[in-house]
């Protein structure tokens, strides 16, 4: 069985702790989190020295637990009316978390927050909701995927070597891909692996809703000093790259016709977008010309005035 990624292991111990009044030893902590004695040393030492109310105490027969210190379960916050009502009324911002350890406890924190509001706040608050929605179309589902997410940030975390069985937009079956995870992005409601492909030799993106299974090897990569997760995504529309690796950014213009110029206006599209202007939009961008055609080819199959000109 494959070990939990460090952090996420870390947020397991703590919850395992809370949930047991008298404590645990360390090999009752190491065999609920699936690896050994010197590393759940390691990560309550660690936990110890980041602040966590951690203890270890010598019970009247001598075995040594580590419990949770008295009155350190619960952290000492206290929210006003206003920012208990704003984080509430915000809780569906972290509907991305679902699918990862981190879901259930802020599902947790909500309810607590719930229980402090009251019914009578909440059946008020119930009515501001229907006057602001947060519209989430095509959002993934990652409940399902939890167990690959936590395989993946373990590889990531531990610089591992995985194998990814991964099925493409244009492919009718998975394959195996030999894959060095870098990290993950969230773009536009979807998670996106962003690892060294073996099979290509380069650097690739991949969408992992299309990420059927994941076996994290024992042998660990050396990852590029040099690369940066967000330097990498900085000549991307979103995680959107070219393949062409090697070719320099193109400098374009694009015009958009007057019927989607102010909403092209009034958004920031790319980090190299230097000029916008009414009545029609003259766009600046060091990227690829095609990708961007691309972005409007929907809404040009309803109106091809939709379509913006490239030079």
């Amino acid at each position: 069985m494959q070990s939990t990624p460090q952090i996420q292991r870390q947020w397991q111990i703590l919850i395992s702790l809370m949930s047991r009044r008298m404590g645990m030893t360390i090999k009752e902590l190491a065999a609920e989190v699936n690896v050994d004695d010197r590393t759940i040393r390691r990560d309550l030492n660690t936990l110890r020295k980041a602040n966590f109310p951690l203890e270890e105490r010598v019970t009247a027969h001598g075995c040594k637990h580590w419990k949770i210190v008295d009155g350190g379960a619960h952290v000492p916050i206290h929210f006003n009316w206003p920012e208990a009502v704003a984080l509430y009324l915000g809780r569906r911002l972290l509907d991305p978390l679902a699918g990862t350890n981190f879901w259930t406890s802020a599902q947790s924190a909500f309810s607590k927050i719930r229980a402090m509001l009251g019914e009578a706040a909440l059946t008020q608050l119930s009515k501001v909701e229907k006057t602001f929605l947060q519209t989430t179309p095509g959002v993934s589902d990652y409940s399902s995927k939890s167990e690959l997410i936590d395989l993946l940030m373990l590889a990531i975390e531990d610089h591992k070597i995985a194998w990814v069985a991964y099925q493409s937009e244009r492919a009718t079956e998975p394959v195996s891909l030999e894959l060095y995870p870098y990290g993950i992005v969230y773009h536009k409601g979807s998670l996106y692996l962003i690892a060294f492909s073996c099979e290509h030799k380069m650097i690739r993106h991949f969408k992992i809703d299309r990420v059927t299974g994941v076996d994290v090897q024992t042998l660990q990569f050396s990852p590029d000093a040099n690369f940066h997760l967000a330097k990498h995504l900085a000549n991307s529309f979103g995680v959107f790259h070219s393949d062409d690796h090697q070719s320099q950014p193109k400098k374009i213009r694009i015009r958009f016709s007057s019927e989607v110029a102010r909403y092209v206006q009034e958004k920031t599209w790319h980090c190299s977008l230097v000029e916008v202007c009414l009545p029609k939009v003259l766009v600046k961008t060091n990227t690829v010309a095609d990708y961007v055609q691309s972005l409007w080819k929907v809404s040009s199959e309803s109106d091809p005035d939709y379509l913006p000109d490239i030079e």
